[in-house]
């Protein structure tokens, strides 16, 4: 099973969608503006992306550069801020075999696939 946290509005989302819909019988698709994660699920995606939670921030975002661009907040607290503000979190991110990629380029949903499919 793969997972996929995607935006429909983000065509870097879209591609890598359309490329898993291609390689893939069962994909869970889980539009988390919509269905945002818990903190124990952002928890568990950054065990598995193997990265700090400021590495998941959408930087660029506008809210971020109105109200936290400045910000020295700790790990739990920009859990925190993911899980009340969602878009400012990474996108698309793919899951599959408890291993997870932010999915840009795509070459990194690609090279996830394949080294689980090994």
């Amino acid at each position: 099973m793969i997972k996929i946290y995607h935006n429909i509005n983000c065509s870097k989302s879209r591609t890598a969608l359309e490329f898993l819909q291609q390689q893939a019988d069962e994909i869970e698709v889980r539009e988390y503006l919509n269905d945002v994660p818990t903190k124990a699920e952002l928890k568990e995606l950054l065990f598995q992306l193997r990265i700090k939670p400021l590495d998941l921030i959408r930087k660029g975002e506008l809210l971020f550069q109105e109200k936290f661009r400045n910000s020295q907040l700790t790990d739990e607290e920009w859990i925190d801020v993911m899980a009340a503000y969602p878009i400012l979190i990474e996108r698309p991110i793919v899951v599959k075999n408890g291993v997870a990629v932010i999915g840009r380029p795509i070459e990194k949903v690609i090279s996830l696939i394949e080294k689980s499919d090994k």
